[in-house]
């Protein structure tokens, strides 16, 4: 019996048994290997579709060839099987499911409108159902234009909750008219309130009905010879009205919406993603899913829609170029509408992210192109024995021997794998000023956590000779057959571009210069120094705002914000009594006199 036929035998013996439920299902092949995760809202109806060999992409046919194994999980709702789905897939990574990488995360404006007198700020991560969010935006420079001229439309103010608590005196966004002063009492809980509730009127794409209200406001105070009143609401008319103003003509009647647009040029597939929101273009993204050989257009827009979605919130509708064979199930699982248009402003958006996505495929193969041939490059000049697919990078970064860390930084031949960077805080504070020790510590680490699938082709240094032989002397118990390791060193007078060459019973040289595989290299060299210069302050700036009271077993962040602002600072806790101490909410006599004790220990 052929493959196919033990395949499709197999297949039919599970439809037998399948649930006619929503769920997920996985096919498994020789060695239970994980061959294909889907979801279905039956899963019975999903996997018969797959015994219709003929229908199938080849793809699917020698997927179908495979299968050995069959399991199924039953859930609730087209909801929960998208989240599983989506989580296997992450966790498994099979062989026929299209992938995505996405580990982009994107700026939002969040209003926490439980707050008594709420604030504006920009936001990254979870969502607390008790906040209003808006976005996403696609760069911080859009979120900044937001946020500019919602400061100058409804002057909401945009400290920390410490900070105003502890004003009482307006800060200069106030005296530039950015801010209404709520912290020194220079407007009501009420008054605040309506401008907050305007604002997210705004952000939700109700701005003519704010305008008109702003204008008979403007024109009443002017009657009742108000004028600086009067300057205010003209100067919030201007803002909203410079937002009109900049918005494209394609965006003037759409509110809220995503356009996910799909490109397939030179064996890359590319979905460029616009955000729109309340009319404004908030920018846009390139994505490129892996695995898509043979796969149809359609099947990889519902790809990406279900994993994109499952970790960012999508808008009420998402216009697609391509119409979904699961539209349906979609929907019901991300809770929003899935359209198509063959004319208007919303297929003129499909159109110019599909233009995108051509260009940003044309930009990828030409960066490609050019990386591979600074690796052939570079295996022709160190003498590689093979075209290196994982190059690692290390520098270290300290002050004087302080918030001392070692960095990782890993180039493949489709650039920098920012997923697979690592830091490393210097365990031993006894070689903190050794550059040659810090670095031995680092690598030892590193190999001790190496497996096959993650083994480096080349090993770059930061440093010279000194760096070199240490890193050498520390892996002499590893097998180094297949890992060249490479120092490069800062040229005479520290001048990029002269920089030198260095490996173990090589004679050290430099390269051409401003050639372009010296360029390659003194790139990965300086991502390495970013990286380790970032992490380092980083480290460095945790510790400024670390207190004394920090140190205090059983204080955690609730108590010392609240101790702090009890006394105002350090000082005045650590000069307080007991009894004093124990006025703090939240601070009982034990607590207390564990505080004061510490201090006058």
């Amino acid at each position: 019996m052929s493959n196919i036929q033990q395949g499709l035998e197999t297949l039919k013996k599970y439809i037998a048994i399948a649930p006619e439920k929503p769920g997920v299902y996985r096919m498994l092949g020789e060695g239970e290997k994980v061959l294909y995760v889907g979801k279905a809202k039956n899963i019975k109806k999903r996997i018969v579709a797959y015994s219709h060999f003929n229908k199938l992409p080849a793809r699917l046919q020698r997927m179908v060839s495979e299968i050995k194994r069959m399991e199924f999980i039953i859930v609730e709702n087209e909801a929960k099987a998208l989240l599983m789905e989506n989580e296997l897939i992450k966790r498994l990574e099979p062989k026929y499911n299209i992938l995505l990488k996405d580990d982009k995360t994107f700026p939002h404006l969040v209003i926490d409108v439980q707050s008594a007198f709420p604030a504006l700020r920009k936001y990254r991560g979870a969502r607390n159902d008790k906040s209003k969010y808006f976005g996403p935006f696609a760069s911080i420079g859009a979120v900044n234009s937001v946020l500019d001229t919602i400061q100058k439309a409804f002057l909401l103010r945009s400290c920390r909750d410490s900070v105003f608590e502890n004003r009482d005196r307006p800060c200069l966004l106030y005296q530039i008219k950015r801010c209404s002063g709520p912290c020194a009492g220079r407007i009501s809980k009420e008054d605040y309130r309506k401008l907050v509730n305007e604002a997210v009127d705004f952000l939700e794409g109700k701005n003519a009905r704010i305008q008109e209200e702003l204008s008979v406001l403007m024109l009443a105070a002017s009657d009742r010879q108000e004028y600086e009143l009067a300057m205010v609401y003209r100067d919030r008319i201007r803002a909203l009205t410079n937002v009109q103003a900049g918005n494209m003509v394609e965006y003037a009647d759409i509110k809220s919406c995503d356009v996910a647009a799909l490109v397939r040029k030179n064996g890359i597939a590319c979905i460029q993603v616009f955000f729109i929101r309340s009319g404004q273009n908030c920018g846009n993204v390139p994505y490129f899913p892996k695995q898509t050989e043979g796969a149809e257009d359609k099947e990889i827009l519902e790809a990406f829609l279900s994993s994109f979605y499952n970790k960012h919130l999508p808008p009420k509708e998402i216009v697609v170029s391509e119409p979904l064979e699961n539209k349906e199930f979609l929907e019901e699982a991300l809770g929003c509408k899935i359209n198509t248009y063959q004319r208007g402003n919303k297929h003129k958006l499909v159109m110019r992210a599909l233009e995108n996505a051509a260009a940003s495929i044309e930009r990828k193969v030409a960066m490609e192109t050019s990386i591979h041939v600074n690796l052939e490059e570079m295996k022709k000049v160190f003498e590689l024995p093979v075209l290196p697919k994982r190059i690692e990078i290390y520098d270290n970064s300290h002050i004087q021997g302080s918030y001392a860390i070692g960095a990782m930084v890993v180039a493949t031949p489709e650039g920098f794998d920012k997923k697979q960077y690592r830091t490393f805080n210097i365990k031993n504070p006894d070689i903190t000023n050794d550059d040659f020790a810090m670095m031995k510590e680092v690598l030892l680490r590193r190999f001790e956590r190496m497996t096959p699938e993650n083994r480096p082709d080349v090993i770059l240094l930061d440093g010279g000779l000194g760096q070199l032989h240490a890193v050498h002397e520390a892996l002499q118990g590893y097998d180094l057959s297949q890992i060249r390791i490479i120092a490069i060193s800062k040229g005479p007078d520290r001048n990029a571009g002269k920089e030198f060459y260095h490996q173990l019973g090589k004679e050290s040289f430099e390269l051409p210069f401003r050639s372009p595989i010296a360029f390659y290299m003194q790139n990965l060299r300086d991502e390495a120094h970013r990286f380790a210069i970032g992490t380092h302050r980083k480290k460095r700036g945790k510790s400024v705002y670390k207190s004394r009271i920090d140190e205090i077993e059983g204080i955690g962040n609730k108590r010392k914000h609240d101790l702090l602002n009890f006394f105002g600072s350090v000082e005045e806790i650590s000069q307080a009594s007991v009894k004093d101490i124990e006025k703090v909410p939240g601070i009982n006599k034990k607590t207390a006199e564990k505080i004061y004790n510490y201090f006058h220990s």
